[in-house]
């Protein structure tokens, strides 16, 4: 099983400064990292950092898209080509871009291709500190992306502390910890965090498994697998999933509907999606969103 940190924050906030900082800390355990950095343009600059300074970790990287919408599947090929050509790698970090909504991050990490072989362990978000200080000032959907990437986190680095005043920064880390009350957070300047707080921290991942299911358990977003051997029946499948409570935000996987045809199918804003598979793929369902550990499947959706 490979560990899986997904380093998220806005634009600038630092999240290189502190990957570095993740890569050492975890060279020095003895473990073996890899990396898998997404970014917006054509070049990645700070994956040129990573290459740079520890050449011997495992990188790819996906340029000129976003993780969580148009490159999801890329970047779940992206992946797997880690797991598969460096199969000896139990650390797994993966830098979203600045402009990565989490929750759709997520999906890349969660992918029915590898989902028995990883653990993910939590999303580690970087707050720019005088950002968030002035975040009325940004526009109202960057605003709501910015607040969306704090309130998923599961451990919170409070970055950048000397932009601001000693009246500033008590103000922000107040309105910070309402927020979050039962997330870690951290102060600091220029990332410099003690990284094993941040290990030990997202040591609290839950995980179960019975019956060929699996499930992760995080602070607020929550993924849960289920192994799905027999048939389904389409429209009873579809009725099901259609009646799924508003938090599950996403599924995806591949089902079969008779003995032969296998489906690859995903669902996400109420719309159900099914595709023909060619290649002959392991029939598991993944769910993510809040509370979808109480999910279970009825035995009405089977032919």
């Amino acid at each position: 099983m490979v560990d899986v940190y997904l380093v998220s924050g806005f634009l600038g906030s630092g999240k290189t400064t502190l990957l570095m900082r993740l890569l050492q800390q975890a060279k020095e355990e003895g473990k073996k990292p890899a990396v898998f950095m997404n970014e917006f343009g054509d070049t990645n600059i700070d994956g040129q950092m990573i290459e740079t300074k520890d050449g011997a970790i495992p990188m790819r990287e996906m340029l000129n898209g976003c993780i969580c919408c148009t490159g999801s599947e890329q970047s779940e090929a992206e992946i797997q080509t880690i797991l598969v050509e460096h199969p000896d790698v139990d650390v797994l970090f993966i830098e979203t871009t600045g402009a990565a909504h989490p929750v759709e991050a997520l999906d890349a990490v969660f992918s029915p291709l590898f989902a028995d072989q990883i653990t993910f362990k939590g999303i580690i978000t970087v707050v720019d500190l005088q950002r968030f200080a002035a975040r009325d000032r940004m526009s109202p959907q960057m605003q709501v992306l910015f607040m969306e990437q704090i309130r998923h986190a599961n451990f919170i680095v409070a970055n950048k502390m000397d932009t601001l005043t000693d009246s500033e920064l008590a103000s922000v880390m107040i309105h910070l910890a309402q927020l979050l009350p039962n997330v870690p957070l951290v102060q600091t300047t220029d990332a410099k965090v003690n990284v094993r707080d941040i290990f030990d921290s997202l040591q609290q991942t839950v995980e179960v498994a019975s019956y060929g299911e699996t499930e992760h358990v995080h602070h607020h977003l929550q993924s849960k697998s289920f192994i799905v051997e027999r048939p389904v029946h389409r429209e009873r499948f579809e009725e099901w999933i259609q009646q799924l409570p508003d938090s599950v935000y996403r599924m995806k996987g591949y089902v079969r509907l008779d003995e032969i045809r296998t489906y690859s199918v995903q669902y996400a804003y109420g719309m159900i999606q099914w595709l023909p598979e060619m290649m002959k793929m392991k029939p598991v369902l993944v769910f993510i969103g809040d509370h979808v550990q109480a999910l279970d499947i009825p035995e009405s959706i089977y032919a």
